[in-house]
């Protein structure tokens, strides 16, 4: 199991570095996150949802997304309160205290999934959540020490140099914990460390000697390494911004409650493309195409649009010829209303939408799930999955975006201005990536596979995990080393 000394520490990037190692090396190995809090999300072959870090990991290890590898995950719809989702299914909404109470039923759904997958593959590499030593989480934890004390598992703590207090971050964590837990971790890996090893030598060896337990490895520094973010915009930059001869301006909103942001990562990476985000207080830069992102509170995030001036923004813009696009929460704030009468993302209510397509939605108990396959309304084809608790209905549906088979998706406005989709990932398939950007105003596309890449950066990372930790050290739980 890996733990972190702090949140972000490199966990899932180690998880992910490691499965594709053993990947390699003909091992069958499996990722398993027992608690994750996260906003991006993905659709499983099993038809239920866990979080995007454990979906990429799972492509580590040539396999296909699976609910047990994330029993427990918790999307916040608020400061204090999360949607649950346990082995891929919506359980309710409930606040922190409410939560708290109910994770001893969670940690058995944990266990449960756990033996499954330890009973179909020779290694499962689990991640831990946030740091071990959250004093105040410690008593019922499923997440971290909890879970790893529960099944008897090996644990190695990972820190980053780059923020800087790496040896306070381990040493500190190690003091926090109990007896047992601080037995039960074998070493340590110290993570995006950039410039000459040789000076970090002499606190190596002193935190060896400090804590009796081994560095396994130090990790460098991997300038432009792209995996999809667990959560949050931890480590993004608008690089694609700065490409020399980008021709397509693409400005997205962050959205206080951003959901899925991983849809845009290949826009992000496309040479053709200037792709960046405007948050609270910042200037939106001129732009060819405005998207609307996913949310996980559409009807709040639709009051904050409004309250910082990007209904005026988005007029302006569609006035002048610009294009907008929305995906999921996005499209849904693009029609005429959205309705919430149980109160399933917020209060109870309905919010007027952008209006520029007829339709409205409502939310319904039921979420939306699937992973799916079509057609674009150019004869492009396009893959992805969809997450949404709304239904939408109206005359703008007639004229949809996708084809599913017995079904359709989206819709286009009648003067082609205006486009959305509840689809996600509709960026990552070349052709439709190329559709939609001609749509935008883009002259001769050319997107790059965006899982080719994808690969690509896994291998890079399995590289250097190879190449810089001691596997000798690790040989006695891992097979093949």
């Amino acid at each position: 199991m890996i733990q972190g000394a702090t949140s972000d520490a490199g966990k899932s990037t180690l998880v992910a570095g490691l499965c594709r190692v053993l990947y390699r090396r003909g091992i069958r190995v499996a990722p398993f996150k027992p608690q994750n809090m996260a906003l991006n999300s993905a659709v499983t072959e099993d038809g239920g949802e866990i979080g995007r870090a454990q979906a990429v990991q799972a492509m580590a290890c040539g396999l296909a997304p699976h609910t047990d590898m994330n029993p427990v995950l918790l999307k916040p719809c608020s400061d204090t309160g999360a949607q649950i989702i346990i082995q891929g299914r919506v359980f309710g909404n409930m606040g922190a205290a409410e939560y708290h109470a109910y994770k001893p039923r969670a940690m058995a759904a944990v266990l449960e999934s756990h033996a499954r997958l330890a009973a179909q593959y020779q290694c499962v590499v689990v991640e831990g959540a946030g740091s071990p030593a959250e004093i105040n989480l410690r008593e019922r934890d499923i997440a971290n020490m909890g879970f790893a004390e529960a099944i008897d598992c090996p644990v190695i703590l990972v820190a980053d140099i780059d923020r800087g207090g790496v040896f306070a971050h381990l040493v500190g964590t190690l003091a926090l914990l109990s007896e047992s837990e601080r037995a039960r971790v074998q070493g340590f890996v110290i993570n995006r460390f950039r410039g000459d090893l040789s000076l970090l030598q002499s606190g190596l060896d002193w935190l060896e000697r400090h804590t009796g337990k081994p560095v396994i490895g130090v990790l460098p520094y991997l300038h432009g390494l792209h995996l999809e973010a667990e959560d949050g915009f931890f480590g993004q930059t608008e690089e694609a911004a700065q490409i020399d001869g980008a021709r397509l301006r693409v400005v997205a909103p962050r959205l206080p409650h951003i959901s899925n942001h991983t849809d845009f990562d290949p826009l992000r990476l496309h040479p053709q493309v200037a792709f960046s985000y405007a948050g609270a207080g910042e200037l939106i830069p001129p732009a060819d195409l405005i998207i609307l992102p996913g949310s996980k509170n559409v009807r709040a995030d639709l009051d904050w649009l409004r309250a910082q001036g990007w209904e005026d923004v988005l007029r302006r813009h569609l006035r002048y010829g610009g294009k907008v696009m929305g995906v999921c929460g996005g499209f849904q704030m693009l029609g005429t209303v959205l309705r919430d009468p149980l109160g399933l993302e917020g209060p109870a209510g309905d919010s007027a939408g952008f209006g520029w397509l007829d339709m409205e939605t409502v939310l319904e108990p039921e979420k939306q799930l699937a992973r799916v396959e079509g057609i674009l309304w150019n004869g492009a084809p396009v893959s992805g999955y969809e997450i949404h608790m709304g239904v939408s209905s109206g005359p703008a549906l007639a004229r949809p975006v996708v084809n599913i088979s017995v079904r359709t998706d989206g819709a286009v406005s009648s003067d082609n201005r205006v486009l959305g989709t509840y689809l996600h990932g509709v960026f990552d398939h070349p052709a439709a990536c190329d559709a939609l950007l001609a749509w935008a105003g883009l002259s001769a596309p050319a997107t790059p596979d965006y899982r080719a890449v994808r690969e690509a950066h896994l291998d890079r990372l399995a590289d250097a995990v190879e190449a810089h930790l001691d596997f000798e050290k690790l040989a006695q739980w891992l097979p093949v080393f």
